[in-house]
């Protein structure tokens, strides 16, 4: 497993990227409801936060378990919202 840093970066990393993907199609498109890429960039936020106070959580058993459980987590919710902005 990375370190911790480096999982933070991927996250920060990826998360950037699903926020700039959804702009960039609001740009693209802007006859289309801007809502549905606005709900996808709120999601990312809520779900980058989420995933950086579990990265940050000090009182856990088995710290190779818990990164690779969050890092799992990262891995599902990130193409989850990859799946929602290729389908804008």
């Amino acid at each position: 497993m990375a370190s911790k840093r480096v999982l933070k970066r991927d996250v920060n990393n990826v998360m950037g990227d699903i926020i700039d993907a959804a702009y960039i199609h609001q740009a693209a498109n802007p006859k289309e409801d801007p809502a549905k890429s606005e709900a996808i960039v709120d999601e990312a936020i809520a779900t980058f936060d989420d995933l950086i106070a579990k990265i940050n959580k000090k009182d856990v058993e088995d710290n190779k378990q818990h990164f690779k459980e969050v890092n799992k987590e990262f891995e599902t919710k990130a193409n989850a919202l990859v799946e929602k902005v290729n389908a804008l």
